[in-house]
């Protein structure tokens, strides 16, 4: 009697029937995705979510290309496991480069701007496929695994043995914990996960409001059918030192603040140019900045002049004249130390985030500097934002945020498609961030009473209902995916 394979003998048995029993229903498998083509379609407008059009998008395991096709891609190459799928890819997507190989045998020759991962259940050392995909990853590159909840497994089996699914190996069904470790030891880092697919077929109606509305409310969630855990590379990490730093101030009505601005701000990376975003002020702001740019020639002090909108335009105004590799927002009353920037920089530096939050909710706040109904509304859309962005963020409010500026590039199309005008860029920003599934983290910062000039968050009722639209607005976007 011929004993059972053993040891790595086992590993290579159980590829060679994955691979058979794929070739056997490749003919098959257009005609199936089209049956289901309401699921296929969920999952497809999930991946448009969190992929940027035109990008270079890898698909381990792409089955017909489907999904490649559907976040439109510059470059597309799918792999996956036998001649025979892949030709039928060929034919049924054929812009897109195809390669036959096993997942734990692939290597990527090229970079990817995302890598969508799924099959994830057939895959036998999941933990080498992953790591073989480093090649092929760059700072901003995002790896997408896409697989089945792990509760669902009995119905899944169920459906098989009634053919209503096409049959199946023994599969691995693991745990989203199970997939977070693995990406640890693997090299990567575990950003988020999203979930969708309440319910597979379409019945109008009820499947718009069971898939687009209450599955996506917390703890229901986690009945989806469909998870997409996303994850980015570890390491990356640059010399500060070698990094350059443009720190926007935007500014109106503040002349007493320019002075104290510039004499307190420290060298960042290699070198530092400080841009004042002046709009429009009537104090003589303008003059003010101009005197010091006179008084200090050795510093790279620049003045620009925001269109008299609001912060937010004033902002994006001085990310457009920026130079530098990193971009800081510091606000020109001074309530966050300009002398803090530095532990800014060390963190996007390290890549240990991308997108650096200020959070004055850490430490004291002295009761001058930020009023009760300011703290309270802080502490509620902090709760609101947690929700929305599916991470913590304790502050959202906080005007020293700090993000390298290719990524503000890709933020940047962004800008005025939530549905609401966001006139102080904090919530756009963040939004965006969340949107492109940057590590995003929250720095605490030491709050202090600004000296000169005043406050220009007045109105908070009224600003609070606008906040309240935007986060709504979030929603719709984030959540529900409208």
């Amino acid at each position: 009697m011929t004993p059972p394979p053993w040891g790595p003998d086992a590993l290579r048995m159980r590829r060679q029937v994955i691979r058979k029993l794929q070739a056997r229903l490749a003919p098959g498998r257009e005609s199936w995705v089209k049956r289901n083509g309401y699921y296929y379609k969920s999952i497809a407008r999930l991946f448009q979510f969190l992929i940027e059009p035109g990008k270079r998008v890898l698909s381990v395991r792409s089955d017909l290309g489907q999904f490649l096709s559907a976040v439109k891609p510059r470059r597309g190459v799918g792999v996956e496991l036998t001649p025979e799928l892949a030709a039928e890819a060929r034919s049924a997507n054929p812009a897109w480069n195809y390669v036959v190989s096993d997942p734990e045998q692939y290597v990527p020759d090229e970079k990817f701007d995302y890598i969508m991962v799924a099959n994830i259940g057939d895959t036998v050392d999941v933990q080498r496929a992953f790591q073989n995909l480093h090649p092929g990853c760059e700072r901003a590159t995002r790896l997408l695994v896409y697989t089945y909840n792990q509760l669902w497994e009995p119905l899944v089996g169920l459906m098989a043995w009634l053919g209503l699914k096409p049959p199946m190996e023994e599969q691995s069904w693991l745990s989203e914990e199970d997939l977070k470790g693995l990406l640890h030891l693997a090299g990567f880092e575990w950003l988020k996960t999203h979930r969708a697919v309440i319910f597979p077929k379409n019945i109008p109606l009820l499947s718009f409001l069971l898939n687009r509305v209450i599955g996506v409310l917390p703890l229901v969630n986690r009945l989806s059918f469909a998870t997409v855990l996303v994850a980015r590379p570890v390491g990356f990490g640059r010399p500060a030192g070698e990094l350059s730093v443009s720190v926007v101030i935007p500014c109106k009505n503040e002349r007493g603040n320019i002075q104290p601005a510039v004499e307190r701000m420290p060298q960042l990376g290699r070198h530092t140019e400080i841009i004042f975003c002046d709009d429009k002020s009537t104090d003589g702001t303008r003059e003010e900045i101009e005197r010091l740019q006179g008084l200090h020639p050795g510093r790279d002090i620049r003045l620009v002049h925001g269109p008299g909108i609001c912060k937010a335009r004033n902002v994006y105004a001085g990310f457009a004249a920026a130079r530098g590799d990193i971009l800081m927002i510091l606000d020109a009353d001074l309530t966050v130390m300009p002398e803090e920037l530095p532990y800014f920089l060390e963190v996007i530096a390290a890549n240990r985030a991308e997108f650096v939050n200020g959070s004055r909710m850490v430490y004291p706040v002295p009761k001058e500097a930020m009023k009760l109904a300011n703290v309270i509304g802080n502490r509620f859309f902090s709760l609101a934002f947690t929700f929305l962005l599916g991470e913590r963020v304790g502050d959202t409010l906080c005007g020293t945020k700090v993000i390298w500026r290719e990524d503000w590039q890709r933020i940047q199309p962004l800008i005025d498609t939530w549905g609401k005008e966001d006139r102080w860029g904090d919530y756009e920003l963040l939004f965006g961030a969340s949107k492109l599934n940057l590590r995003i983290f929250d720095l605490p910062v030491h709050y202090q009473e600004r000296v000169h000039g005043t406050t220009k968050m007045t109105k908070r009722f009224k600003n609070g209902v606008i906040m309240l639209q935007f986060c709504w607005a979030g929603f719709k976007k984030l959540k529900m995916r409208l």
